[in-house]
C-alpha cells in the first residue's frame, strides 16, 4: 500500500498505517471518505480490498492483471475507470505510458497505479489545499485525478510537435536515417491515440449522467473543462499522425527521386565511358593495320612475295597508309571518332 487517508468534510483526518485500521476507522466514521492509493499490489491487498467495499469480481481481475483499453465502467454504485498516463522520454523519443485503476464508490476512492507515471502526490496535496473542493466527495477526486492525466498529456504533445518539426527538417534536408525515425515516432503516435481518443467518450458518458447522479454544477464545471483539453488533445494527436503519414510519403518521393537522379548520373557516366571505349577502340583498329603489314612483312623469309621488288617498300607504306585513312573514314562515318 502506498498511502490511505481519511478525511472529513473535506479535511484530512488521519493515515491508517495498514488496510485493515482504514477500514475500522472509516467505518466507525459515517461522514468520512477513504483514499486508499496502491502500487501493483498484490491480489491478497486487492481481494481484501474487494470483500471490503464490495468491488466486482470482474474489475478486481482487470486492476490485477493491467494492460486495460482506457474505460469506464458502472457497477452498481461503484464507477470503475481505467486511465492510460503518459510522459515524453526526450533522448530516445518514446512516450512513456502508466496505467491507472480507479474505484469511485460513495464513501472511498482507490487507485491501482501500474508504471510510474501518473504521481498522484501532487493531486492528493492540491485536493487538501481545496478542502471545499474535497468536501464534495470521491466524485471530486476522481475529476482531479481525470485532469492530471490530461495535463499530463501537454509535454507529450510538446515534445512530439519539437520531433516533427526536426523530422520535417531532416527531410528535406536529405538525411538518409529519417525514414526509421518517423516510423518510430509514428508507432508512438499510435499508442498515444489509443490512450487519448477513448476518453474522449469517457467524458462524455460522465457528463450524460449529471442529472441521474445529481453531480454537483461545480464538477460539472471541472469535468467540462477537463473533456475541452482532452478533446483539444486528441485532436493533435490525430494531427500528428496524419503529418507523419504524409511525411513518409514526401520521404519517399524525394528518396525515389534522388535514386531516380543517381540512376541518371550511372547512365551518363555508362554513355561517357562508351563513347571512350568507342574511340580508343576505333583508334586501335586504325593502328592495328599498318602493325599487321609491317609484322608480316618483317618476317625475313627468303620466298616471300615482293620481297626483292623495287617498288616494294613505298607499296607497302602506301597500302598501311591506305588501310588507315579507309578506317578513319568508315570510324569517323559512325561517330566513333
Amino acid at each position: 500500500m502506498v498511502r490511505a487517508t481519511l478525511y472529513r468534510g473535506g479535511r484530512k483526518v488521519s493515515s491508517p498505517a495498514t488496510l485493515a485500521e482504514t477500514y475500522r476507522q472509516l467505518r466507525a466514521d459515517p461522514d468520512g471518505m477513504a483514499w486508499i492509493g496502491l502500487q501493483r499490489p498484490t491480489a491478497q491487498e486487492l481481494h481484501s480490498l474487494a470483500a471490503e467495499f464490495d468491488l466486482h469480481e470482474l474489475a478486481v481481475e482487470d486492476a490485477l492483471e493491467a494492460h486495460q483499453r482506457p474505460k469506464l465502467e458502472r457497477y452498481g454504485d461503484t464507477l470503475f475507470v481505467v486511465l492510460r498516463a503518459a510522459r515524453y522520454l526526450d533522448a530516445p523519443e518514446e512516450v512513456d505510458f502508466g496505467e491507472l485503476h480507479v474505484f469511485v464508490g460513495p464513501d472511498f476512492l482507490i487507485t491501482v497505479r501500474h508504471g510510474a507515471a501518473p504521481d498522484l502526490t501532487a493531486v492528493r496535496r492540491r485536493m487538501e489545499e481545496d478542502p471545499d473542493l474535497l468536501a464534495l466527495g470521491p466524485e471530486a477526486v476522481l475529476y482531479a485525478i481525470l485532469d492530471a492525466v490530461v495535463d499530463g498529456y501537454a509535454p507529450v504533445v510538446a515534445g512530439v510537435q519539437n520531433d516533427v518539426d526536426e523530422i520535417e527538417t531532416e527531410v528535406f534536408g536529405g538525411d538518409p536515417s529519417v525514414s526509421r525515425r518517423i516510423y518510430e515516432l509514428s508507432r508512438e503516435m499510435v499508442e498515444f491515440q489509443r490512450a487519448t481518443r477513448p476518453l474522449v467518450g469517457m467524458l462524455h458518458g460522465l457528463m450524460a449522467g449529471f442529472a441521474k447522479y445529481g453531480t454537483d454544477e461545480e464538477l460539472q464545471r471541472y469535468l467540462r473543462d477537463v473533456a475541452d483539453h482532452v478533446t483539444h488533445i486528441s485532436e493533435r494527436v490525430d494531427g500528428f499522425r496524419q503529418a507523419l503519414t504524409e511525411i513518409l510519403t514526401v520521404n519517399a518521393t524525394l528518396v525515389t527521386q534522388q535514386q531516380n537522379a543517381e540512376m541518371r548520373a550511372l547512365a551518363e557516366a555508362g554513355f561517357e565511358q562508351n563513347e571512350e571505349v568507342k574511340k580508343i577502340s576505333a583508334w586501335a583498329a586504325i593502328l592495328f593495320a599498318p602493325t599487321l603489314v609491317g609484322t608480316i612483312y618483317g618476317m625475313n623469309f627468303d620466298t616471300m612475295p615482293e620481297l626483292h621488288w623495287t617498288l616494294g617498300y613505298p607499296f607497302a607504306v602506301v597500302l598501311m597508309a591506305g588501310v588507315c585513312a579507309s578506317l578513319y573514314m568508315v570510324f569517323k562515318r559512325k561517330d566513333w571518332l
